[in-house]
């Protein structure tokens, strides 16, 4: 595997603003007019809304813990079938990946959305209706929602960041791939909100969320299918007929459309041509294309989950009151879903100005340096003191940098590395890696904090995240301003450019 401080010399270099139409014409890709850009971002945030619902599924059980537990209206589970409905989401999410790659080139982009609104509306009417007289029925019903909204959060993962990447402009992919973190950010907000609001009556907040997915489902309806999707299952006509409206064309045979589509008809001939008539998915993980981003993707992930950013997610409420912040539990849950929310917003514009690499290190440093913070607020308790708003602030501060790079990067970078045939498998197997880590830190985190004490996981955090640092600073490759088609050439060792003359170009960039 190549280094990633290599990898600027064997890409070719960011293209200036001057000359961004000469650009996308030799690379196949339409002028992107401002006309265009507006359908593509539409296109985008339509996607993207789904996406809201897994969010919701992923910080509800912060929100529902205390009541399912503690509750004088309806009958309670134990602590052990407590810890059951927050962790069994966890097993169910690689599955869920799995199953997002099959679907994805199976029966497209737009369905896998329609699949992934459907699930997610059963999952959220099952626990609006749960029994409040039978404990046992109602730890089936919390269970059996549980596994189904776990396998559409699995699924949520990539359907809308690879649609989003495959209908924009390269000039716009950076900002509309991330849309898929800051929707995930925004469900957890809604429903930390909305936890807030209604603390004693979880079923409400179920029925709440089960109507906003309901409409997620109709907006589905209109988005056109993705051109690259349809290219690969031999059905140019389509193709054209929808990237005409993604890219505000209503010109028939137009010479940038007929262009690109037939850069996406060599790319996807380029990819079968070295299958054998029977290749199978494992055939097609042996080609450098696909499994020097797959190895690098997976390993990314890695350090996200055990660096501890999906464990102050998760179990953010009594992370807080582990790491002495001083306010409602609730109120901090809120607070570290806004904080992420405004921060994705802003990655999007940071991502575009300064690549993939440069805020992923930036995360990685500032992550270590609030996890050590925490651990030294651990040692040396400040609750009772007037410094007890450190923990606090290092909390925040630790999503604030997660989220710039750590958090948001591995999720967005996932729909763009893989080549188009193989792009929904590769994609959702990664996805399947991220979420078994996930589950495994999950399930471990209360174990760790009895076994060693909360200043050693802290630790644990920050030394994981330092050593993320030196992973993506030799491997994690840049693919800011770089087309798809620029990004697989990359891996299959094409496309070689002198270092000095890249380094140059990128550097006035």
């Amino acid at each position: 595997m190549d280094k990633a401080r290599e990898t600027p010399s064997n890409m070719p270099a960011d293209p200036s603003a001057n000359k961004a139409a000469e650009a996308s014409a030799s690379s196949g890709i339409a002028k992107l007019t401002k006309r265009a850009a507006i359908t593509q971002i539409i296109a985008a945030v339509v996607a993207n809304i789904t996406i809201i619902s897994s969010g919701m599924g992923i910080g509800f059980p912060s929100i529902a813990m205390m009541e399912l537990t503690n509750s004088t209206t309806s009958v309670v589970l134990t602590e052990s079938e407590a810890s059951w409905f927050a962790s069994i989401t966890s097993i169910m999410c690689p599955f869920g990946g799995l199953l997002s790659g099959y679907l994805l080139d199976k029966v497209g982009r737009k369905r896998t959305l329609y699949c992934i609104n459907i699930i997610s509306v059963i999952s959220w009417a099952i626990m609006s209706f749960a029994s409040r007289t039978d404990a046992s029925v109602l730890f089936v019903e919390l269970i059996v929602a549980r596994v189904i909204i776990g396998i559409a959060i699995g699924l949520s993962s990539t359907p809308a960041s690879v649609y989003a990447a495959e209908v924009a402009h390269p000039r716009l992919r950076g900002r509309l791939t991330l849309l898929t973190a800051g929707c995930t950010g925004i469900g957890m907000l809604l429903v930390y909100s909305l936890g807030y609001m209604f603390k004693e009556d979880w079923r409400y907040v179920c029925t709440i969320c089960g109507v906003f997915t309901g409409v997620s489902l109709i907006t589905v309806i209109p988005l056109p299918e993705s051109p690259s999707w349809l290219v690969g299952k031999r059905r140019p006509q389509d193709a054209e007929r929808y990237l005409k409206v993604i890219r505000a064309i209503k010109e028939d045979n137009h010479p940038e459309i007929k262009a690109e589509i037939k850069s996406l008809e060599e790319n996807v001939a380029r990819f079968r041509s070295s299958e054998t008539k029977k290749s199978s998915k494992l055939v097609q993980l042996k080609k450098p294309e696909v499994y020097k981003p797959l190895s690098i993707m997976c390993i990314f992930f890695l350090f996200q989950q055990f660096s501890g950013i999906f464990v102050i997610i998760v179990y953010a409420a009594s992370f807080s009151v582990e790491a002495g912040v001083a306010i409602d539990p609730f109120l901090s849950a809120v607070l570290v879903g806004l904080t992420r929310v405004v921060t994705t917003i802003l990655m999007s514009f940071i991502s575009d100005k300064f690549g993939r690499r440069p805020p992923a290190l930036f995360s990685g440093f500032g992550m270590a340096c609030c996890m050590f913070g925490l651990a030294a607020c651990a040692v040396f308790p400040v609750a009772d003191t007037q410094y007890n708003w450190i923990p606090t602030a290092l909390l925040v501060a630790f999503i604030f940098t997660a989220t710039l790079g750590f958090l948001t990067l591995p999720f967005s970078m996932n729909a763009e590395v893989y080549p188009t045939k193989i792009r929904g498998f590769a994609s959702g197997l990664t996805i399947f890696f991220g979420y078994t880590m996930s589950f495994i830190i999950l399930k471990s985190y209360p174990t760790m904090v009895s076994a060693i004490g909360n200043e050693n996981v802290f630790l644990f955090f920050g030394l994981v995240a330092l050593l993320g640092i030196v992973f993506v600073y030799f491997f994690l490759p840049e693919t800011k301003g770089r087309t798809l088609q620029d990004i697989e050439d990359y891996f299959r060792g094409g496309k070689e450019a002198n270092a000095s003359e890249v380094d140059k170009q990128a550097s006035k960039a």
